[in-house]
Order: structure tokens, then sequence, then C-alpha cells
């Protein structure tokens, strides 16, 4: 194959300045197949108009992002502060988004752990992920636990590698309950490509960029553009089984030459071109 396998997918966090409605429209003009959907871009009034407008586009619904997705403390969406209110609204959007999106998946993760208490953390997780994953199989779709790059350590994350997750979801015990592996996050894992393909069938979520050292905890390339090693790691993943959207998630926020000023229509094609080059595995 030379051309990327995958079907093309579209994070909205990296078309940040555009709304919801853009994001749709935009997305099947440019060629995407997919969009994941970050619940921080949807109007609470208006859901039931804007996940029409997405069924009318004909885009696949890869994945959501909750506007409350972790169990613990969490930069990104600090309220509420306590687990069970956290839990309480990760359940909500559940109940809510759900049925708009059938067979899509829901993206978790820890988040913080209190005190440094990663045993904590990690246990409560999977007590928090096993009473969610029978309400997620009733509504249709599944979750899946996303380890953070050790830069969110303390901040969004507790856990940072594969083999972590992965005792995370083994502990949950759910088929509802699989990994989201994005590589920005891991890539710099140990046997990376091996980790990839151990886990096997529960990868459930596939995002890229690309990296360079950061100005930011929000600072990704667009694949191609920096020093992860694409090729490897996207035959690796196909070789593991997954066979849903590679989802391009990118942030761009403080820095001196955010993707964000660019033309994000030009920003969405280099992301396909790359893509392609990258599963090629040209220079």
């Amino acid at each position: 194959m030379t051309t990327l396998p995958f079907r093309f997918g579209m994070n909205e966090f990296t078309t940040q300045p555009w709304s919801f409605e853009e994001d749709v429209a935009r997305y099947r003009e440019l060629g995407v197949d997919a969009i994941e959907i970050c619940a921080a871009k949807l109007d609470p009034n208006r859901i039931e108009e804007q996940m029409r407008l997405v069924k009318e586009s004909g885009l696949i619904v890869s994945a959501v992002q909750p506007s409350v997705r972790t169990f613990f403390g969490s930069a990104m969406a600090p309220e509420p502060e306590a687990p069970d209110a956290r839990v309480a609204r990760l359940t909500q959007s559940l109940k809510t988004l759900a049925p708009h999106v059938p067979g899509s998946v829901f993206v978790t993760n820890t988040g913080a752990a209190p005190h440094g208490n990663m045993r904590r953390t990690m246990d409560e997780t999977v007590r928090y992920l096993q009473e969610l994953c029978p309400l997620a199989d009733d509504l249709g779709v599944s979750l899946s636990l996303e380890p953070l790059n050790p830069t969110s350590i303390n901040t969004e994350s507790t856990i940072w590698t594969i083999e972590q997750a992965m005792d995370i979801i083994d502990g949950v015990g759910h088929p509802a309950m699989g990994l989201c592996l994005d590589y920005w996050n891991i890539w710099q894992q140990k046997d990376v490509c091996a980790a990839i393909r151990a886990a096997g069938s529960k990868i459930n979520v596939l995002q890229v960029s690309d990296w360079r050292t950061p100005y930011s905890a929000t600072d990704r390339l667009i694949p191609g553009d920096g020093c992860i090693p694409l090729h490897e790691m996207l035959h690796a993943t196909w070789d593991a089984g997954f066979r849903g959207a590679c989802t391009v998630e990118i942030f761009s926020s403080d820095v001196p030459d955010s993707l964000y000023d660019r033309d994000l229509g030009d920003v969405i094609r280099f992301c396909r071109e790359g893509l392609d080059q990258a599963w090629r595995g040209d220079a």
C-alpha cells in the first residue's frame, strides 16, 4: 500500500480556531473521513442540532473527548475537584452523547495523582472504569484509556507508558475498555513498537502528530515535521490489528510559530501528505 491504509481523521483540537460547525463542514471539503469530537466545542443547548450536522456530513465519529475525562485532577479541566463528581460528569457525557455516536469511543485518563499517590490513583481508576464500562456497553460505545507524555505527569496523568495503561485495562477486565495510542505521548518509551504490537486488539483509538522539544505543554507538529518514528509506529499499529481511523491531534498554543495562525485548510492537507509519506517511509 502506497498511501495510509487507515481512515484519515481529525481531532477538533487541531483546528482550535474553528467552530464546531466549521470543523464539520471543512473536514468533509478537505477529504477528512473521521472526526474526533471535542465536547468543549459543543453547545449544551444545541447538541441535537450539532450532532445532526455530523450525521448529515457523512463523517465517521472515531472518538469523543469528554469535557471532563479524568478521574483525578486535571489542569485542562480542573472542575469539579472531587473524583465522584468527575465520574458523574463523565457519566452524564456518556448518556448525552453516546446515543448520537453509536460504535464510537470515549477517551479517558487517570488525572494527576493526589499527594503523589500513584498506586491509589491507578487502583481507583480501575474501580471507576469498572463502573462505567457496563454503562458504555449498554449505550453502544466503548471507553479508552490514554497514557500521556511525562510532561503531563502531576498535571493531567499518572501513567506514561503503554504497559502502565495495559495494567489498568487488564484490571478493568471488560470488553468495552481499550487503549488510546497517542504517538506524541508514548513515542519515547522503551521498545515502543513492541509494546504497540503487544497491546494488539485493545487499541481502539489512534492519535498522531509530531514532536520537537516543546515550547509549551501544547506544542505539537504536523506529522512528518518532527522526529517521531512514524513509519515504524504506524506499521506496528497496523500489525497489532488496529483498523480504525488515524486521527491527527495537534495542540499549538503558547508557541512563537503556532499552527493555529496558519491556514488550517493547508494544515489539514499537509497532515494527510505527511501521513502518506510516513507510511511509505519516504525521507
